[in-house]
């Protein structure tokens, strides 16, 4: 029996921190399924065509990697393709506490264990947010999008 994990998430954009957890997480999945969703809460620069499609070129000559769009709840995902876990990204102390409270719901509610990595240091800072701000007020934030 194979294990597979959803990570999840808006991506927008997909940072180097994103794909070092996958990386990573590949060491303990035999198949990582990157759910690219849709949260109402969060605009959006680019439509969720174009982030999977820019995702599944990063990693088109991985076969343990597939990448899909959802909506609605992560553990209903998870559910709805099989896996087994929900592999997260933790860069501090406040990704942490936020992240241990969908881990206790996920898997109070739905059953699915969920499956921490922490960052490397030197992605610790790099967030989605922190290189859209960054590109918005002019800088050249394409050193910490994975390409």
């Amino acid at each position: 029996m194979s294990k597979v994990a959803v990570f999840a998430g808006s991506f927008n954009p997909f940072t180097i921190g994103h794909k070092s957890i996958v990386d990573r997480g590949l060491r303990l999945f035999d198949k990582i399924i990157i759910g690219v969703g849709i949260n109402p809460g969060k605009l959006s620069d680019e439509d969720i065509v174009e982030r999977c499609s820019k995702i599944r070129n990063l990693f088109n000559n991985d076969g343990s990697i597939e990448v899909c769009s959802y909506t609605g709840l992560t553990a209903d995902f998870v559910k709805s393709v099989g896996a087994s876990a929900i592999l997260r990204g933790v860069r501090n102390v406040s990704d942490f506490e936020y992240e241990r409270n969908l881990a206790d719901i996920n898997m109070k509610v739905l059953g699915v264990e969920t499956c921490m990595l922490f960052s490397l240091p030197e992605y610790s800072f790099v967030s989605g947010s922190m290189v859209r701000e960054l590109e918005a007020n002019g800088f050249d934030a394409s050193g910490y999008i994975a390409r």
